[in-house]
């Protein structure tokens, strides 16, 4: 059987859940037992989110193997259970650098580089590149943005032309678009998906199914209207209701039947999904038997997708639990020891989040000092272990003014350090410590409880590190190295086992949660969070 490319494009406003759709048919596509990925195509010029801002962008989703990527790469993993890679996210500046690069080699030989056919032939070759692996049974390509933005025309246009050379049974196109309903009128309106797949159809595509996001459900009749103003079938209109949570859509598009249009479309014979596990995970999620309230201590916490992967790891943490976890999301910049017992006294965990830069540090030692002197369970992921570092050094050993050479250059106890192979390097983006590094876990330690081996792999997005100048102060002290990475002695997860549960890691076990597969860490948390809720 070829390979099959299914391209799903957005229209009338942005945000409204392209890679959850192509999330879930891929789910659904997979449960099928068919061999499906999943890759994004980003129309901004940035190389990758690495140097953007949270509030612009929402959380950089790092792979395996050190991409720095769109936060739907997460989904597509924790949907899937399967590794994404560099090749799976695609923005208009690798395109672009890349037909530039090639320019100055010489190898369009003198000819002029123009947008159609050289920048339209690279996004192609690379929309194509995974298909050719021959791992892949369905290739569906997400492509970001919305019809009609200029920055996506190359996007749309390459969409086009590959409509064209494939064989029709190879290539579907999705169109995602949105079925507002007016209060005023107490109607949904069709007008806004007509001119969009009208606008889709002016640029040369021709959608084969069209996803209607709504808040209320659509009608059989005005399905059918949309299926004639916008030339397709009836069945091929599909309603995406609002669901409580983004793991319910699987189901919802099963019961529209997306999965079998498409497979009908490819000619594809495959069984019925095997959703079973999914939908005890669901279950799970809907009858919690316990809940538990944790603190979310951050510096983005006004923007939702800024700790997207750690929300989702409480969810799958929540369900291995049988407990529904309800996460409040607190500032740390308005975080001070006036206010500590405040905000954390009926808390039954705190999570010190990961980030860059001063703002907000100060908050984050303090809960970390509450959370150690109160024997509330503590994680502190990435910056939020560092902090964990800095509140130690500074109230256990009396270390006055330690801190890290990211904020203080000067200090005269830098417990946390910009690691060696950094100190030479000049270019922000892409260069940080990146990807999945090993782990070797002390036997008698917390972390190896947690994981029950010795040798773990997590993902990792940082330039600091912790000091091992202080290493044998911390440790006489009762802060413990219990992880270190087996090459280069870095330290990678810190604990006080004198504490109930105190532990931070210097990887960012959140972006490996899956629903297959909860991250143990997060796991074991929520479960320390309950005793400790339990023994109040």
């Amino acid at each position: 059987m070829s390979t099959k490319y299914v391209f799903v494009s957005g229209g009338v406003a942005s945000s409204l859940g392209k890679g959850i759709i192509a999330a879930s048919l891929a789910k659904l596509l997979q449960a099928r037992g068919l061999r499906v990925t999943i890759q994004k195509f980003d129309p901004y010029l940035n190389i990758d989110p690495g140097t953007l801002n949270p509030y612009e962008h929402g959380e950089c989703y790092v792979t395996e193997d050190g991409a720095e990527t769109d936060l739907d790469l997460g989904h597509y993993e924790r949907f899937l259970n399967i590794y994404t890679s560099k090749a799976n996210n695609v923005t208009t500046g690798k395109i672009y650098r890349t037909v530039i690069d090639k320019e100055r080699e010489g190898a369009y030989l003198g000819k002029t580089v123009q947008i159609i056919p050289h920048i339209t032939d690279e996004i192609k070759r690379r929309m194509m590149l995974l298909g050719k692996s021959g791992q892949y049974d369905i290739i569906i390509t997400e492509i970001g943005g919305t019809v009609g933005d200029i920055e996506s025309l190359p996007f749309i246009e390459a969409e086009r032309q590959l409509q064209w050379e494939l064989p029709a049974e190879d290539c579907l196109s999705i169109h995602l678009t949105l079925i507002p309903y007016l209060g005023a009128a107490k109607e949904l309106k069709t007008k806004p998906t007509q001119h969009s797949v009208r606008m889709l159809q002016q640029y040369g595509v021709h959608p084969d199914i069209i996803v209607c996001r709504t808040e209320h459900h659509i009608p059989a009749d005005m399905k059918r209207k949309i299926a004639l103003f916008c030339n397709v079938r009836p069945n091929a209109v599909i309603e995406s209701y609002d669901a409580p949570t983004i793991y319910e859509v699987p189901l919802n598009m099963q019961k529209e039947g997306l999965d079998s249009i498409v497979l009908d479309h490819f000619g594809i014979q495959a069984p019925p999904p095997d959703l079973d596990n999914w939908k005890e995970f669901l279950k799970r999620i809907k009858n919690p038997k316990k809940e538990v309230h944790i603190a979310l201590v951050g510096k983005y916490v006004e923007l939702q997708d800024a700790y997207k992967s750690i929300q989702e790891a409480f969810i799958h943490a929540g369900a291995a639990n049988e407990c529904h976890v309800r996460v409040t999301s607190i500032h740390s910049e308005h975080i001070s020891e006036a206010n500590a017992e405040e905000l954390f006294g009926d808390k039954d965990g705190i999570l010190i989040a990961p980030g860059f830069g001063e703002r907000g540090l100060e908050g984050k030692i303090v809960a970390a000092h509450y959370a150690r002197t109160h024997n509330v369970p503590m994680f502190g992921i990435c910056l939020g272990m560092q902090m964990a570092v800095i509140e130690f050094a500074r109230n256990v050993l009396g270390m006055k003014g330690a801190a890290s050479t990211e904020v203080n250059p000067n200090t005269p106890y830098p417990v946390i350090d910009l690691m060696e192979d950094q100190k030479s390097l000049t270019i922000k983006g892409g260069t940080m410590r990146l990807g999945a590094y090993a782990c070797k876990l002390k036997k008698d330690s917390l972390a190896y409880r947690i994981y029950g081996q010795e040798i773990i792999h997590e993902r990792h997005r940082h330039r600091y590190e912790f000091n091992n100048k202080f290493l044998s102060e911390m440790e006489a002290a009762g802060m413990k190295t219990t992880g270190r990475n087996p090459d280069t002695g870095l330290v990678e997860i810190v604990e006080i086992p004198e504490h109930p549960f105190y532990i931070g890691v210097q990887f960012h076990p959140e972006l490996k949660s899956t629903v297959v597969r909860p991250q143990p860490i997060f796991v074991a948390f929520v479960r320390a969070a309950m005793d400790f809720k339990a023994a109040r």
